[in-house]
């Protein structure tokens, strides 16, 4: 494969209802391969998508969450020896059109992380924009690391280490695999690159989808980041290697 031959764009999905057909349109008008793994949607939002030469569509039989939806589309794009993926969410909220500028940062840095930061608008919910500067203060305390946005999920993984630290957890199968990616990537020296990219936040009768809540999904994060401030406390009595 060529250099733009070993990256894909990887497009996880669970009811995301119109906006998929659209979001993936967008992809491939941008960058082929794209894959789409549909996690066990019900409304039928797959069947709406057109079939393409550059679109690959992986099923699961039931949902398991964005994590897991993501690491069944690096084990595909492992076999075909792809070295990275650009991950996007399905609802439409992340601009197609930065993808070539975010795979040219990768092909300039392949060994970094290529992190989207976001940039709002008005219609960006107040409560989420500020749980995520929350998140941002915690992960760059977890890390040491510059760590633009730990939760906008438009990002460029190096497959082969993300996989690795995946296979080899139980965890990052949901909502909090965005973060916790972040995180144990920096702990193994992968670097960050920020990139600034625009948002958008559908409202409901524009076709936008949310599967957030923010009940359960917070709690999921602040058990998360327990978690692994357990796991960083103990990295610094670990003895080091010499």
């Amino acid at each position: 494969m060529d250099e733009a031959g070993t990256r894909l764009v990887l497009i996880p999905s669970y009811n995301t209802g119109t906006k998929l057909a659209e979001t993936v349109r967008g992809a491939i008008g941008q960058w082929q391969p794209v894959f789409l793994v549909i996690d066990g949607s019900t409304d039928g939002s797959a069947d709406h998508v057109t079939p393409h030469p550059g679109l690959r569509v992986l099923r699961r039989s039931a949902n398991g969450g964005k994590g897991a939806a993501v690491l069944d589309g690096l084990r595909a794009a492992a076999t075909q020896g792809f070295t990275h993926a650009l991950v996007m969410d399905a609802d439409g909220q992340h601009p197609a059109e930065a993808i070539p500028q975010f795979m040219a940062l990768s092909a300039a840095y392949p060994e970094a992380m290529i992190l989207g930061v976001p940039l709002f608008d008005a219609a960006a919910p107040r409560a989420r924009v500020l749980g995520r500067r929350i998140s941002n203060v915690i992960v760059r305390w977890l890390t040491g690391a510059k760590i633009g946005d730990a939760l906008f999920g438009f990002r460029v993984y190096p497959l082969a280490p993300l996989r690795a630290i995946m296979e080899a957890s139980p965890h990052m199968r949901r909502y909090d695999f965005d973060a916790e990616a972040v995180v144990r990537l920096s702990w193994c020296g992968v670097p960050a690159f920020n990139q600034p990219v625009s948002v958008r936040y559908f409202r409901a009768d524009e076709g936008g989808i949310s599967h957030f809540r923010y009940g359960r999904d917070n709690f999921l994060l602040a058990r998360m980041y327990a978690r692994l401030a357990v796991a960083r406390v103990a990295r610094c009595f670990r003895p080091s290697r010499h």
